[in-house]
């Protein structure tokens, strides 16, 4: 089986995604092809550049495909013209919501016209949200295949053993404003402990670093469903996260995390530093989040899924 994946990178959030799910199904004996495309790096033209140069690129791409799978929308509009027996596009997040928070409300309202018709360009829709999924159900009745990212545990080999750093805050992510890492800034120095931001370094000093670290926090205003808190999940660092986005589906408060509101960063400070002093609470919340993960998101759990979207 022939197949094309198609993002704007192939790391980070749902890029990272589309790169492992391609590393698996080549395992599995599939031939995955990633097309790249350039684009220009100003911010309000990053997206418009992508799908422009990539519309391009797939009319003189005269290669014949079993499968295309577009991963966000803007990789939609490229995906409509590859010639393929079966179109695919995942959306991690409610676009037109994404695009009002990072641009404005007038952006987002044109979004919002055109983005039911480009959902419409695929055969099956996926997300890894089920909050995700019923929104875009009530919003267009559009049905999307909940399609959870799997965690490749294997990967963790490479990750050396160390001891826990006393009271050190990890956060990994993009340093941007959905992400709220403004407002982990502003708390630090009511944080008893020391804050140490991975935004910019490879996956592996990231999770050596999640490894070490006492807690992550997570103080978003806006996610889907992060694959760090799966990460640290495994890795045995507690989690306090805001309840946002899909997060509340794999956090039970005061089960295998802790979740406090977005944009309240008193109630985020509270939580965290009850984390870093109370042993006997952070003990049960890792084991039970290992074991959840473990249970529900291995590819030895999701892989054949994985194969029945693609072969189906």
């Amino acid at each position: 089986m022939k197949i094309l994946f198609i993002s704007p990178r192939y790391e980070g959030g749902i890029g990272g995604h589309a790169f492992r799910v391609a590393e698996k199904l080549r395992e599995q004996g599939y031939d995955v092809k990633l097309m790249h495309v350039s684009h220009v790096p100003i911010k309000n033209l990053k997206n418009p550049s992508f799908a422009l140069f990539g519309v391009i690129k797939a009319l003189l791409d005269r290669q014949k495909y079993d499968v295309v799978h577009a991963w966000n929308v803007p990789s939609a509009f490229i995906m409509k013209f590859i010639r393929a027996k079966k179109k695919i596009l995942s959306v991690h997040g409610i676009y037109s919501d994404q695009v009002e928070m990072l641009h404005s409300k007038i952006t987002s309202t044109a979004i919002n016209i055109g983005e039911s018709n480009v959902l419409k360009w695929a055969d099956k829709l996926t997300t890894d949200s089920k909050l995700v999924q019923q929104a875009y159900k009530e919003k267009y009745g559009l049905n999307f295949v909940y399609l959870a990212a799997p965690l490749d545990t294997t990967k963790f080999k490479q990750i050396k053993e160390t001891p826990r750093k006393e009271n050190q805050v990890v956060y990994i992510g993009r340093d941007s404003f959905e992400k709220g890492t403004d407002i982990l800034r502003n708390i630090e120095s009511k944080i008893n402990g020391k804050v140490v931001y991975c935004t910019n370094i490879s996956w592996s000093e990231a999770m050596q670093t999640l490894k070490e670290s006492s807690l992550m926090a997570v103080p978003s205003r806006m996610e889907s469903l992060p694959q760090v808190i799966k990460e640290a999940f495994y890795l045995k660092t507690p989690v306090v996260a805001t309840s946002v986005g899909g997060i509340p589906e794999i956090i039970t408060h005061n089960e295998n995390g802790i979740l406090v509101p977005p944009n309240e960063p008193e109630k985020l400070v509270t939580a965290i530093n009850n984390i870093l002093t109370n042993r006997e609470l952070r003990d049960k919340l890792v084991e039970n989040a290992h074991d959840y993960i473990i249970k529900n998101f291995t590819w030895e759990v999701l892989l054949p899924k994985y194969i029945e979207l693609y072969e189906k």
